[in-house]
């Protein structure tokens, strides 16, 4: 089985209080657990069990509703939870930095334009900063999509995501988006999503 589920990196209240306890609990336990279980079921007995992800996601679009939504769910809260530490926030150094710095002018600007692809997802999905072409691009996706896709509006390397769904902020933030963004802020592991930007330039 090439495919498992994988320990949250820190205890569900290590965000707090910018991600409270109870959200992180239901999140990871619940949502993310059921995404894993039917992305196992529906691949169950057939050659996908032992292909990887990045190949599934190559030929999403040829795949079951059940394969793209729930493996789309599996793994984009693992680079989610991955991208966040109750040691983050701040802004990226090194490479990562300057590359920010560079396309979108300074970190302040590369988060206003970040935040407000987030805000403005319709409904339920995920915004992700993306490696296409050795460039970074701001990108969203509809619910359980992620840019690995073949079915995405805009392919690249994801090295950053960001889950607007409701079910990550309800508890604390009610229908306040925003300020679930504001507040996200204050746990993106910086150092995570620049060992991702180096991964995603090698290849």
């Amino acid at each position: 089985m090439s495919h498992s589920f994988p320990e949250l990196p820190y205890a569900y209240d290590a965000l707090e209080p910018y991600i409270d306890a109870q959200t992180m609990e239901v999140h990871y336990s619940k949502h993310h657990k059921t995404y894993y279980d039917k992305f196992m079921v529906a691949i169950k007995g057939s050659p996908l069990e032992t292909d990887t992800l990045r190949n599934i996601f190559a030929n999403i679009s040829s795949h079951a509703p059940a394969i793209r939504n729930n493996g789309g769910g599996y793994y984009n809260h693992v680079l989610y939870w991955y991208c966040m530490s109750p040691d983050g926030g701040g802004a990226p150094a090194g490479t990562l930095g300057n590359a920010i710095q560079d396309t979108f002018g300074s970190f302040d600007a590369f988060k206003e334009a970040f935040s407000q692809a987030a805000i403005n997802t319709f409904g339920s999905g995920f915004v992700w900063l993306i490696v296409k072409d050795k460039k970074l691009h701001i990108t969203s996706t509809p619910n359980q999509d992620n840019p690995l896709m073949n079915a995405a509006a805009e392919q690249g390397e994801p090295i950053l995501a960001l889950d607007v769904w409701e079910h990550a902020y309800y508890i604390s933030y009610q229908n306040r988006r925003p300020d679930y963004i504001s507040a996200w802020w204050n746990v993106v592991n910086w150092n995570a999503v620049a060992e991702n930007y180096e991964v995603a330039l090698a290849q």
